[in-house]
């Protein structure tokens, strides 16, 4: 999963960099391994900062000051098939044809045919292991057929139309031309989400934003925030904005984890708020919970969330119920999701650091923890492990998701299927392989209905990650088995030991391809569009002539 963002401001003199670095801020939770901002300054230049790492520790007054333009795109990234190369932190750029940059999230999964297409028929080299650099030279690829030493909307709504009849899988993309403007398009699907907003300016002009949720528009002032609707592509320049619906109508189904977990809760998604569809979520789930808990004959003396995306849930159903809810666990906010670190015995080690248990709300009671979902259960394990140690009776967890038994294939990095606790086990066996003495999940009808009635005019979603059907088509059980073995931890933790990538240059100095480098320095890429490179914050230069 990762967040991305595009801004053009009506005063060119005016930098975007800032703005781009708190919207990336606010779109932290979305990707917390990379994160990089490519702007357009005068005459067309571009100017680049990425690295791995979080947006406040790679984003200084020094390297702001150094990307110049009134537009730009950014990007927060966590990898989603094995690869935590700072090579592939993104946006990603391509020199040939106008200087195009690009961000992306989601994921492909007809890499394999995409890549033979590059080889054989476009000549274009792909230097990582990143479907996003493979979109990016797909649509660079339809631009250059066009021939042109000045392209119009007409040609890059064309090149969208063929590069979506080309690739399947899940995309939400901005795109950056150097000196025209920026771009957004989505999947037919509509898989991941995408939206703009507007913001009038005091000489009278607008400001535009793309963002992969609202709360980014909210917090800097733009309204009319507009999702992108599934199959279209849009384009913003000084001029205004252009929309077109490019692919052919496929049914709209956006990915459901969103709302369970992902998306923040001040966002608003395809007309749908997450706040009140957790809301509904719990109160779906206190109707589960109330009838197993008389099945089984077992009485709950509080209610406690497992912080921080199952609190809203949490407070509804102990509402439904008249169940005491407490906040049993104190969160350290300066640890990451465990969901997303490499190494099962480094997910553990964090748990305890992230989450303290509080006796006083555990010690002689019977517990019902309420998560958003479970997925390893490395987490569910230690945190009912660690009501235990101060003192609860009995832990019954109860889950605002179905049980989680297949992998997602469209960009969130679910595990292979052995390491999904729910995978070929009953009700029973997961609470026992979690250690709790009873664990209840939100049906899928349910959990749909809580979302849906937000916004009727959904009548799908992508819910692969309980039922195995996935809404493209074209996954196979070869293509799952090649998945799992790029997720594979072992896999992930080898390609943290693996050092530098290719084409990498080191922070505060270093070597790029072998040629040693300064702390200032401009990367030549064969055009007229140089890219400005900062090494004091870590840059690694990825760019190649093709």
């Amino acid at each position: 999963m990762c967040g991305i963002l595009g801004l053009l401001l009506h005063d060119p003199a005016v930098d975007a960099a800032p703005e781009i670095c708190e919207g990336l801020s606010l779109l932290q939770h979305r990707g917390q391994d990379a994160a990089g901002v490519i702007t357009c300054g005068p005459k067309g230049r571009f100017f680049q900062c990425k690295a791995n790492g979080m947006v406040r520790d790679i984003f200084d007054a020094t390297s702001m000051a150094r990307l110049i333009g009134g537009m730009g795109v950014g990007h927060v990234r966590y990898p989603t098939a094995g690869s935590f190369n700072n090579a592939e932190a993104q946006p990603f750029y391509v020199n040939s044809p106008y200087g195009i940059c690009f961000a992306h999230n989601g994921n492909l999964i007809n890499t394999s045919s995409l890549m033979q297409f590059m080889d054989h028929e476009a000549h274009r080299h792909i230097n990582t292991a990143s479907d996003s650099e493979l979109l990016l030279n797909i649509f660079a690829y339809n631009l250059q057929q066009t021939g042109k030493f000045r392209i119009n909307e007409e040609d890059i709504f064309t090149a969208i139309g063929g590069m979506m009849k080309q690739i399947v899988g899940a995309y939400a993309c901005v795109a950056m031309l150097a000196g025209f403007g920026i771009i957004a398009f989505r999947d037919p699907n509509g898989i991941r989400p995408v939206g703009m907003a507007v913001r009038k300016t005091g000489s009278g002009g607008m400001d535009y934003i793309i963002s992969s949720e609202s709360v980014v528009a909210d917090a800097s002032g733009f309204t009319n925030w507009e999702d992108v609707k599934p199959g279209e592509a849009v384009i913003i320049t000084r001029n205004g904005i252009s929309r077109r619906q490019i692919a052919a109508p496929a049914t709209f189904a956006p990915d459901m984890f969103e709302f369970v977990y992902f998306a923040r809760p001040d966002s608003v998604l395809d007309g749908i708020s997450v706040y009140r569809s957790r809301m509904a979520m719990g109160d779906a789930l206190a109707a589960k919970v109330a009838e197993v808990l008389k099945e089984a004959n077992v009485k709950v003396d509080v209610v406690i969330p497992v912080p921080d995306t199952s609190r809203v849930a949490a407070l509804n159903l102990a509402q439904k119920l008249n169940l005491p809810y407490r906040e049993g666990f104190i969160k350290n906010r300066y640890v990451g999701r465990t969901f997303i670190m490499p190494g099962q015995q480094m997910r553990k080690k964090n748990v305890r650091r992230k989450l303290n248990a509080m006796a006083l709300e555990f010690a002689d009671k019977n517990v019902l923890l309420v998560d958003d979902s479970i997925v390893r259960g490395t987490t569910s394990k230690e945190i009912v492990q660690m009501a235990k140690d101060v003192g609860a009776k009995k832990v019954i967890v109860a889950s605002c998701a179905p049980p989680i038994r297949f992998p997602n294939v469209y960009g969130i990095d679910m595990p292979s299927r052995k390491e999904l606790v729910a995978h070929e086990r009953d009700f029973d066996e997961i609470a026992s392989a979690i250690g709790a003495d009873l664990a209840i999940f939100q049906t899928l009808p349910d959990l749909v209905k809580s979302v849906r009635q937000l916004n009727p005019s959904i009548s799908n979603f992508e819910c692969s990650v309980f039922t195995g059907e996935y809404i493209t088509g074209g996954v196979t059980e070869i293509y799952l088995q090649h998945i799992e073995g790029l997720r594979s931890d072992n896999m992930r933790v080898k390609s943290l030991d693996a050092g530098l990538g290719a084409l990498e240059g080191k922070a505060n100095g270093g070597t790029i391809n072998g040629t040693a480098t300064d702390r200032d320095h401009e990367v030549s890429t064969g055009a007229s569009t140089p890219v400005k490179a900062d090494d004091t914050v870590g840059l690694h230069n990825t760019f190649h002539t093709h």
